[in-house]
């Protein structure tokens, strides 16, 4: 199918053209140019730079917080659970395997879900497409896939349901209702559309990005600022533009202690500025910070260690409010989400999906074990049920819970003892039969 392809010509569209997107007069782009529909749906913000998602990923903060929350997420095992009689497995649900390990026949579900996450970050808004088999009642969903956010509109219809449009990879146009579609918004103040960081957040990663592209003008031209050329008398313009032509030469970075000669009585005087009385070192310091204020990130997590205490329980109580406060709403708005969706109304009350959170605590050894400890001696784990997690393989004896009773109550101490001797009763001596001599029975020598 060949793709349309739009011209954007500079009469008629100029006034709705920003000043970045003129690079794209009267260059062909196609529906599917992601580049251009990147630019076109940027924002403007105070310092002149426009932001858009791609814009944003190219800042470093920005990078490693989605980095760190979506691979964080993704790899964290989302399972179908089955209710009653007791909370096991639903390994022969169709879901099982797709939300688990392979969505669709292109992503694994690592991919898929990091895709997922990243796309609530950048842009407020999941969507994935569910693909089914069957009509009514017997449809069986076999495939989820993962949509761009940034091509997907959608319209409340008549009827209150929600029609989503979005073109493909192929550039054919998709119209899908709700559904066939998986909508999970990030934080929302209407329910349906989540606000996308990138957006609000736009005049703290334009600044970021005029921080950056400051530092790097400092290095390109040098790390001293301009000064000024003073000459007694007054210089024609063709000697003026040879001496800008030749002054270039020494201007950057790379040139640093080399410097021109000045004739003619020609003297240079600098300004007394440099990147630390500009503060730029500082500025681009603060927009890490609060890049990670808009993330819920602490800022120790994506290597920015001012400011911030790096031993004793500092970094683990900001590890435990980083797993509360930031990781588990994610968690929870994920499978809130596909247990509304994915999951049958008479399924909801004995299916659920649910993320193995215990996975974090895999990294540590010492804090697993501990908590393994814990839950063997107060009897709510097996001990298979622990070496199951640690994928070894069951020991006979090992399905019995057990709990310690050093911790018993004031009133049944003495008792326990007592019920032992009761039950097992000390065994008779070997000569019970034979009468044990006395004095008095004892021949005298």
């Amino acid at each position: 199918m060949e793709q349309t392809a739009l011209v954007v010509k500079p009469r008629g569209i100029v006034p709705r053209i920003k000043a970045a997107m003129l690079d794209w007069l009267g260059v062909p782009i196609e529906l599917t140019n992601g580049a251009f529909w990147a630019e076109f749906g940027a924002t403007q913000n105070h310092s002149g730079e426009r932001v858009s998602a791609e814009a944003a990923m190219r800042i470093s903060a920005v990078w490693a917080c989605v980095r760190l929350l979506s691979e964080t997420i993704s790899t964290l095992p989302l399972m179908l659970y089955r209710r009653v009689p007791e909370r096991e497995l639903a390994t022969k649900h169709a879901l099982f395997v797709m939300l688990k390990e392979r969505p669709n026949a292109d992503m694994t579900a690592v991919t898929f879900w990091e895709c997922v996450v990243a796309s609530m970050l950048l842009w407020g808004n999941a969507f994935i497409r569910i693909i089914r088999t069957g009509t009514g009642r017997t449809a069986t969903i076999v495939a989820l896939e993962f949509v761009h956010p940034a091509g997907v509109t959608w319209r409340r219809q008549q009827n209150g349901s929600i029609q989503y449009r979005w073109r493909d990879d192929r550039g054919r146009e998709v119209i899908a209702s709700d559904t066939d579609v998986l909508h999970i918004p990030a934080f929302t103040i209407n329910g349906v559309d989540g606000l996308s960081p990138v957006a609000y957040g736009g005049n703290v990663f334009g600044g970021a990005i005029a921080a950056e592209r400051a530092s790097g003008s400092v290095w390109k031209r040098g790390l001293m600022l301009a000064g000024t050329f003073e000459t007694p008398h007054s210089v024609q313009q063709k000697d003026r533009a040879l001496f800008q032509e030749r002054l270039i030469e020494y201007r950057s970075a790379m040139n640093a202690g080399s410097a021109p000669l000045l004739e003619g009585g020609i003297t240079y005087k600098p300004i007394a500025i440099n990147p630390n009385d500009a503060q730029l070192l500082e500025t681009r310091g603060f927009s890490i910070e609060e890049i990670c204020r808009w993330f819920r990130v602490p800022p120790f997590m994506v290597g920015h260690s001012e400011k911030s205490t790096s031993w004793g329980t500092g970094i683990e109580q900001q590890m435990i409010g980083f797993l509360t406060f930031t990781l588990r709403p994610w968690l929870k708005r994920i499978e809130q989400s596909v247990n509304r969706k994915l999951l049958l109304p008479e399924e909801r009350s004995d299916l659920y999906a649910e993320f193995n959170f215990e996975a974090l605590l895999r990294a540590d050894s010492t804090g697993r074990a501990q908590f393994y400890s814990n839950m063997v001696q107060n009897g709510i784990y097996t001990r298979n049920e622990v070496r199951s997690k640690e994928n070894l393989a069951p020991k006979k004896g090992g399905d019995d819970l057990t709990a310690q009773v050093n911790l018993a109550p004031l009133d049944m101490l003495g008792k326990t003892e007592q019920r032992r001797s009761t039950d097992n009763p000390p065994a008779p001596a070997q000569n019970a039969g034979q009468q044990k001599p006395t004095d008095d029975d004892s021949e005298t020598p």
